[in-house]
């Protein structure tokens, strides 16, 4: 629920939204195709080339594309609500901006890392939790994830400076 009227402001229209996202589709779709020749799309002796069933999919998503693009621009009168309001915007943001700045610290300090400080501040930040509560969760879920892929599993996930310290 709004409680201020400029939380509602739209930032977003409908049709902006499905423009851009059409767009980036489109965008996408010839990096599929491009690199599915650059790889093989034809067909081989054995079958099909390694890139043969990416550029079909990339051919599919670029007219489906086109066509929701070329759509929406025609559709001047509509898609004029709003995509998202200001205030819906700010929680986007509240939860997007640390995931970016997460994925950002798995290269140099690894995912587990990584993975404890960002529970930790979700912890706290949004949860409004007490440091006695977050630090055995923002220890023993990177802790018993590393057990999973690593131990169990046998499964190579990015690692750090701490885990090198510990000779893994």
């Amino acid at each position: 629920m709004h409680t201020e009227h400029s939380d509602q402001r739209a930032v977003v229209s409908v049709r902006t939204a499905e423009i851009g996202v059409a767009l980036l589709f489109i965008l996408a779709s010839i990096v599929v195709m491009i690199d599915s020749v650059r790889v093989g799309n034809g067909w081989a002796a054995d079958g099909p080339e390694a890139g043969y069933f990416p550029f079909y999919v990339g051919v599919v998503m670029f007219i489906a594309s086109t066509g929701t693009l070329v759509g929406a621009i025609r559709a001047r009168g509509t898609g004029r609500e709003a995509f998202v309001e200001h205030g819906q915007l700010r929680l986007i943001l509240k939860v997007f901006v640390p995931s970016v700045v997460f994925v950002a610290l798995i290269w140099p300090l690894g995912i587990y890392v990584a993975s404890a400080l960002f529970i930790a501040f979700f912890m706290g930040w949004v949860g409004r939790y007490r440091p006695h509560v977050i630090a055995p969760v923002a220890v023993l879920v990177p802790l018993a994830l590393f057990a999973m892929f690593e131990v169990w599993f046998l499964v190579p996930l990015p690692k750090g400076p701490l885990e090198a310290l510990f000779g893994y």
